[in-house]
């Protein structure tokens, strides 16, 4: 028999937030980064209530909240053990199967990857040599390389629909990191610790780390169809943070009406509005919805990445802000002596210079259109229902509990097809299960030979459930 281990819990008898909420959150969370692990035997609810000072009724229902979502299992006669795989653990979650000859034979079909193999090797070694032949800088550029602001300049009003002027240092366009990059230095340089930021619930959980990371308090808002609920920002909010034009991870874009009721009440409540386009550039049979950016862009600072048109191994991206927020953290980057490094920018550069940069998205819209098809063809013919197929790479298939959503994710690896899950993408209760596929990251080959596995696993389900009303 497993020994208890000793449980990482503090709870604050102080906030507004229920001392079970606290308890189940506490659990979930070591759960997740490993500080309780697979097959570790949790104490009985009436023990953890002594040891804690709390009644039973608050460990009993923490429990109830934990199992539900799969994140414990109970046996009968030998007590409550942390699931061997929680809902969507990174640990956890269905490695490749290697063949005796030490190959990989699964098929990637989790979101979040690029189609990095369809890029163009020549063009890609030209670039690289092109970046190799600029002079070494004498000094950081604290903005970025001006060439790369101009192309991200031009790449956003050729493909996004937003003038900018990204020429010279201290307008509006920064070179950063990447996405998770630049919410640290916003979190850092713009916010302060302890300001509330509303999130969309679920919603993309590197984010939230960040923010929380530092010091910032982060509040779930639910999305519905039409985007992040704005009733649910709390009072004194100072910022939100969304991702419009394919909410991450349910895939749905807010409506035109939502875009202008949340720049509407970030200028009357002062919100900054984070602006996450992570995918944006990809959107099949809809048109393009207007930017925050563009409609307010004196309130929105917006976020932009390579990663997902061309590969996050560059390890670059940009930021679209006002004046304020852009010298704030030029004012960071100098007194920390940071800077996003200059070779990917370099490349950007010569990949829009050439005008490959152009060739390859166009290639990568027919390419991933075509295997969207694929898939939304398969899943409409079997009956399934899905959402978030209209942007993106990848869709989302509804299902009605994180018991089922974890035996699908693991039925697949069984099968050598790696899912991801919904659950995990919460910051609170998980309210949302399901499974996220998606379409990039594997070869078409590969997609189509999937697809029977895929259905045949939905098949099997008969509880995907309507989308919720919140």
């Amino acid at each position: 028999m497993s020994e208890s281990p000793a449980l990482p819990v503090t709870l604050d008898r102080g906030s507004p937030t229920p001392l079970a909420v606290q308890l189940a959150e506490e659990l979930r969370a070591a759960a997740g980064d490993g500080r309780l692990r697979s097959g570790d035997r949790l104490p009985s609810t009436r023990a953890l209530a002594t040891q804690l000072n709390v009644s039973r009724t608050v460990t009993a229902a923490a429990y109830e909240q934990l199992h539900a979502e799969g994140w414990i299992t109970g046996k009968h006669g030998s007590g409550t053990y942390v699931t061997t795989a929680p809902p969507g653990s990174p640990s956890t979650r269905p490695k490749p199967r290697p063949t005796e000859a030490g190959e990989v034979t699964a098929v990637d079909l989790r979101p979040g990857s690029p189609w990095a193999s369809g890029i163009d090797r020549s063009a890609w070694r030209r670039a690289w040599r092109g970046a190799a032949d600029v002079a070494p800088l004498p000094r950081p550029t604290r903005a970025g390389v001006p060439a790369y602001r101009a192309a991200v300049a031009e790449h956003l009003l050729r493909h996004r629909g937003l003038r900018v002027s990204g020429e010279y240092e201290g307008e509006s366009v920064l070179a950063t990191a990447g996405t998770t990059a630049a919410v640290a230095e916003l979190a850092a340089a713009v916010l302060s610790p302890g300001d509330v930021v509303a999130v969309e619930e679920p919603g993309y959980q590197r984010a939230v780390q960040t923010m929380r990371a530092a010091g910032l308090v982060v509040v779930p808002a639910p999305v519905d169809a039409d985007g992040l609920l704005l009733d649910a920002v709390p009072a004194g909010a100072r910022a939100v943070y969304c991702s419009p034009a394919h909410q991450y991870p349910l895939g749905r874009r807010m409506s035109a009406a939502r875009r202008v009721e949340l720049v509407d009440r970030a200028r009357r409540d002062g919100w900054l509005v984070i602006e996450d386009d992570y995918d944006g550039e990809l959107r099949y049979d809809v048109a393009p919805l207007p930017l925050l950016a563009s409609l307010a862009p004196d309130v929105v600072v917006h976020l932009g990445t390579t990663s997902k048109i061309l590969t996050p191994a560059l390890g670059v991206g940009w930021m679209v802000a006002p004046p304020p927020v852009i010298a704030a953290v030029l004012h960071h980057r100098d007194i920390t002596g940071t800077s996003p490094s200059a070779a990917g920018q370099f490349v950007v550069v010569e990949l829009a210079r050439n005008g490959d940069l152009g060739r390859h998205l166009r290639k990568l819209r027919r390419e991933l259109s075509e295997r969207r098809g694929m898939l939304v063809d398969a899943l409409t013919g079997a009956g399934v229902r899905f959402l978030g197929d209209d942007a993106g790479a990848h869709l989302v298939v509804p299902l009605g509990s994180a018991a089922r959503e974890h035996e699908l994710i693991e039925a697949a690896g069984g099968r050598g097809i790696l899912l991801d899950g919904l659950a995990r993408h919460h910051c609170g209760p998980a309210t949302w299960f399901g499974i996220a596929v998606g379409y990039a990251a594997c070869s078409r080959a590969q997609l189509r030979a999937a697809i029977p596995d895929l259905l045949s696993l939905l098949s099997q389900s008969s509880d995907q459930r309507s989308t919720p009303s919140g």
